[in-house]
């Protein structure tokens, strides 16, 4: 494995190994017990989004239709990948790629 290194405070060189990327694959199976306050977060987190509408197909009411109408594509919205890992000690997130289906 090849190695980077860093200085110590010393003044010497400390070896460190080169970053592996992993991905990290994830099945959730989730329950929603209340459509209208998921779709509602959606539409929140769109708006509050810093989305450049000019350069998007969509503007910002046909996006929020399609939300509204959508609970799995409003699942699949508010999910947010980053948030599983944060904090973790030794590893950044690079981002994610999230999808929802319907269950059985």
């Amino acid at each position: 494995m090849p190695v980077r290194a860093r200085p110590r405070i010393d003044g010497t060189m400390q070896r460190m190994p080169e970053p592996i990327t992993v991905q990290v694959h994830c099945r959730l199976t989730v329950t929603v017990d209340d459509p209208a306050a998921i779709t509602d977060l959606a539409v929140r987190q769109l708006r509050a989004a810093n989305i450049d509408w000019a350069e998007e197909e969509d503007d910002l009411e046909t996006a929020t239709a399609e939300l509204r109408a959508d609970l799995v594509r409003s699942v699949a919205a508010v999910a947010d990948p980053e948030r599983m890992l944060a904090g973790t000690p030794g590893l950044t997130i690079d981002g994610g790629h999230v999808w929802a289906e319907l269950g059985s």
